[in-house]
Order: structure tokens, then C-alpha cells, then sequence
């Protein structure tokens, strides 16, 4: 391959913000829309694909258990770009900090709003945030991305997930009912460690005894996203063609996909403890989905048909504050309420999940047009 067929390393990849814009759609909107059209069918609920669109309680994984994550690896692969880019203008180091800092704590506070922050209910006000997650896993992977080589990230990473997994699965909490086990959701360290920071300030859909997102899980998702930063780093790569990036993208999916499947066996796939396990399947699924989109788009140079995921994957910050500010369920309302009730009930959710999608689309194609994109 010529190395005209490589992508600039300077330059934005069209597949990330392509594949960025395919994972948030199933935030926006379109997992509820699959699962509306699965009720249209005899035993829909039960079916595999509408399984899929909801997530595990516990222990397991569905495609709707891969988003966040995969979120978060994207996130990694584009800081190397951003880092290289900040370097090549000469922005002192000090500045470069800073700006990780500063995007992290804007998440955090962008979760700590979208968390009711507004409403001043500071004595049940929940700490613990998607938004902020995604901030504090790419500051800390990002400060080790700057200050350690390839090899002693790999090797601090390894730590990390092994020091994970023994810490839960050797320690369990102390106030853990007769019977519950050291990862189960009563006795586990890491809703324990929560529960004692920061008492009635945790996710109430586990009975505000637990926080999917919180303190100690944090540490195997900034992980999460230091393979999205190794992704990175083997994209901006000069000296490799493209499809032999692919390739070796897929190989160690592969193997990492293997790994992580062993590893259930003694810690199990679980997305709200983040497990070691989890890390590792899910950063697998991540890193192939990438690899197709770069070898269709960035390698092969097909193109076409992006524009849809690339109006929602450059807005992605807005796709998730959006809905939370303005009421899009409103808007839908007005222009499908009269045809949605003279029809059957459930082909009426369709229509109406559909014209919600199409509305939110638009607004994002109004900003991607205006190139008026939330940063952070």
C-alpha cells in the first residue's frame, strides 16, 4: 500500500467520529425504537435482539452493557492525536495538564447537572455520573499516557486489572449480609467503599447501596480508556500500511476477547463493578468495531455513508445533555400525536420513536451545519 492510502496523523479521523455516532445513536434514541419494533411480533420480549437493548442486573453482558465503555475507549483513542497536535504547536506541557484537568472536571460537573445538580436537593444531590466517569478515566489514563512509555503503561495497566480483581475478590465488605458473596451486589467492596464516603448519595436503582459508576470502580475503566489510547497510538503510526493496522487490530481483539472470557470464570463479566473481565471482553468488542469502521472509511476510503453517524458522533456531549434541557418528547408529540392515536398502539410507538430520532437528528444536523459543536 502506497503511503498516500495512510491517513495523516494530524489529521481527524473520519472513522472515529463515524463510530462515535453509531454508539451514541443507541443512547439517542434507536435502542428504544429496536425494541418497540420487537413488540410487534409474537414473544418479541423474549427475543434475543430485544434482550439485547437492556441491560444484564448483575453478572452477564448484552450489546446495551458495550456502549458506555465503548465510549470511553473512542475517547482514548483520539487523545494521542490531541496530544501530538497540542505538542507540534509548542503548547507548554503545564498547559496541556491543565486542559485535561479542565475537560475532566466540566464532565463531572456536566453529570453532577444532568444528576439534578439544578434543583439545589443537595442532601440526595447523586456524586457519582456517566459524564463523570468518562472525565476522571481519560484524565488519569491520559496523565500516564504522558508520562510513561508504551511498555510501562502496558505493564501498569496488567497491575491494575490483577490488583482489581484481588482486592474484590479477597476483601469483601465488612458490612456484608450472611450469605452475600464477595461480588455479589450486598457484598462487594466497591459499593461499600461508596456507601461510606458518600452515604445517601448513590444510585437509587440499586437501592442507594450501590453506584455502577463510583469511586473504586473508576480504577478498571481508566484501563478502558488507556486501550483506547494504545489504539491510538498504533493508528498514528507512519510506518505501517493501513490494512496491516486492521489486521493486528483484530489479532488483539482477539486475544484480549479470549483472556477476558477465561478470566470470567473467576471474575465475572459485570459492567457495574467494571470487572477485570469486563474490561477486557468489551475492549475487545470496542477495538474491532473500530478496526471496521477505519478499514472501511479511513483505509478503503468509503465515505458515502457516514454522514449520519458523524452529525451525532461530533455532537456527542450535546446528544446526551440535549434531551436533558429540551423537550424533544414534546416536539414529537405535536407533530405525531394525532397520527399515532388513530393507529394500532404499538405500531404507534414506532411512528413515534422514529419521528423522535428524525427530530433529534435534525437538530444535531442544524449544529453540524452551523459547525456549532459542544467541547469539552
Amino acid at each position: 500500500m502506497s503511503n498516500k492510502s495512510l491517513p495523516d496523523p494530524g489529521k481527524r479521523l473520519a472513522s472515529l467520529d463515524a463510530v462515535r455516532g453509531f454508539d451514541m445513536l443507541f443512547i439517542m434514541g434507536f435502542a428504544t425504537l429496536v425494541t418497540a419494533v420487537c413488540r410487534l411480533f409474537p414473544n418479541g420480549t423474549e427475543s434475543w435482539i430485544f434482550q439485547q437493548m437492556n441491560h444484564v442486573a448483575w453478572d452477564g453482558l448484552r450489546h446495551h452493557d458495550t456502549i458506555f465503555p465503548l465510549f470511553i475507549f473512542i475517547a482514548g483513542i483520539s487523545f494521542p492525536f490531541s496530544y501530538a497536535k497540542q505538542q507540534s504547536k509548542g503548547v507548554p506541557r503545564w498547559k496541556i495538564y491543565w486542559k485535561a484537568i479542565r475537560r475532566a472536571l466540566v464532565l463531572v460537573l456536566f453529570g453532577l447537572i444532568c444528576n439534578g445538580l439544578l434543583k439545589f436537593h443537595f442532601d440526595t444531590l447523586r456524586y457519582w455520573s456517566v459524564l463523570g466517569r468518562i472525565g476522571l478515566a481519560g484524565l488519569f489514563a491520559s496523565l500516564l499516557y504522558m508520562n510513561f512509555k508504551p511498555t510501562a503503561r502496558v505493564v501498569i495497566a496488567a497491575v491494575l486489572l490483577v490488583g482489581y480483581w484481588l482486592l474484590l475478590r479477597f476483601v469483601p465488605a465488612p458490612d456484608a449480609p450472611p450469605g452475600a458473596g464477595p461480588l455479589s451486589l450486598e457484598g462487594n467492596l466497591v459499593g461499600y467503599v461508596d456507601r461510606c464516603l458518600f452515604p445517601g448519595h448513590l444510585y437509587v436503582g440499586d437501592g442507594g447501596i450501590f453506584d455502577p459508576e463510583g469511586l473504586l470502580s473508576t480504577i478498571p475503566a481508566v484501563v478502558t480508556a488507556m486501550l483506547g489510547m494504545f489504539t491510538g497510538e498504533w493508528v498514528r503510526k507512519t510506518d505501517v500500511s493501513g490494512n496491516k493496522k486492521v489486521i493486528w487490530m483484530f489479532v488483539a481483539a482477539a486475544v484480549m476477547l479470549v483472556l477476558g472470557l477465561i478470566w470470567s470464570n473467576w471474575f465475572p463479566l459485570n459492567k457495574k463493578l467494571w470487572s477485570s473481565s469486563f474490561v477486557l471482553v468489551v475492549g475487545a468488542y470496542s477495538l474491532a468495531v473500530f478496526a471496521l469502521f477505519y478499514w472501511i472509511i479511513d483505509v478503503k476510503g468509503w465515505k458515502g455513508w457516514i454522514l449520519p453517524f458523524t452529525v451525532i458522533g461530533m455532537n456527542s456531549i450535546t446528544v446526551f445533555m440535549a434531551p436533558r434541557i429540551i423537550n424533544f418528547r414534546y416536539a414529537t408529540d405535536f407533530f405525531l400525536e394525532g397520527l399515532c392515536g388513530i393507529m394500532d398502539p404499538l405500531w404507534a410507538k414506532v411512528v413515534w420513536q422514529c419521528g423522535y430520532l428524525a427530530l433529534v437528528w435534525l437538530f444535531l444536523y442544524f449544529l453540524y451545519k452551523k459547525k456549532i459543536f459542544l467541547k469539552v
